[in-house]
């Protein structure tokens, strides 16, 4: 039976460029070799153009060839899972208090803050994913949405390329990013700010996950970059990344090219970092 397009029941990997197909997203199904495609590889496959097929993030159109090594994993699965839990949860709730008045009361109601947070966050996570993939998805191995065996925490993406390996936290956040020194008479205090709030904590919260990141690699000396990277955020003209705690706190373009920049591991070397830690963090 030839492939068929469908709106997916289930999240899925393209089997083209590699990239994640969320629940719900329309892609290409054979259902003979057990595959989803995405659509702008199917067109691609039959030597169509990708003319009229609707860009990914970031406006791109072509996806790159896809990475060789492990498999890369759904960017923003966790997140969106949780969203989907406490929105499930909500939707029970209002069943047993309201009975038949239940479908008004949704209507009319939203889920609270904390949990559209979860779905937010798996948006940009995405989004961050997709931009990577296009922008070096051609010389490096991108990790997703990893467990740290051990924890209830997880790393949003893993990026290892000629320059090392690089643990990403990926924020959806609204409002100027700056780095202000609050500190009183001649100390020096730097804290980061977003939208007018202090989000050190943001940079702090990637200590742990650097160090995860270590362990797995198990001694191999291999430069680790930890970033917290800005979706939607704003910055003032001729901004740069800067680092706080140790962390860049930068935006998905010139996160791309600091990755992307030249660096001494080889293609073989990026597979092998990339294999062990796709093992160790599933």
């Amino acid at each position: 039976m030839p492939a068929k397009q469908i709106r997916l029941r289930y999240a899925g990997t393209c089997s083209g460029c590699g990239q994640g197909l969320p629940v719900g997203t329309m892609a290409w199904w054979d259902s003979e070799a057990h595959k989803a495609t995405c659509l702008k590889c199917q067109v691609l496959e039959r030597g169509e153009t990708a003319h009229g097929i609707p860009p990914d993030s970031e406006g791109l159109e072509a996806p790159p060839k896809a990475q060789t090594g492990p498999a890369s994993g759904q960017a923003g699965a966790s997140a969106r899972q949780e969203y989907e839990k406490r929105h499930q949860r909500r939707e029970e709730r209002i069943d047993q208090r309201w009975g038949r008045l239940a479908g008004v009361v949704k209507f009319l109601s939203d889920d609270p803050q904390s949990t559209m947070a979860w779905a937010k966050g798996s948006e940009g996570e995405r989004r961050l994913a997709a931009h990577l993939l296009q922008a070096v998805g051609d010389r490096a191995v991108l990790l997703h949405d990893r467990k740290v065996p051990g924890t209830r925490g997880n790393i949003d993406h893993l990026v290892v390329a000629a320059t090392g390996v690089w643990v990403i936290d990926a924020k959806q956040y609204k409002g100027m990013v700056e780095q202000r020194d609050v500190g009183k008479w001649l100390k020096t205090d730097m804290r980061l700010y977003v939208g007018g709030r202090d989000r050190t904590k943001l940079a702090e919260g990637l200590g742990w996950q650097t160090e995860a990141v270590r362990k797995a690699l198990g001694g191999v000396d291999v430069p680790v970059y930890a970033a917290l990277c800005f979706i939607e955020a704003e910055w003032k003209l001729f901004s740069k990344p800067f680092r706080q705690n140790g962390v860049w706190v930068t935006w998905a373009k010139k996160l791309a090219e600091m990755i992307g920049e030249p660096g001494f591991l080889t293609p073989v070397d990026v597979t092998q970092v990339a294999e062990r830690l796709s093992g160790a963090l599933p």
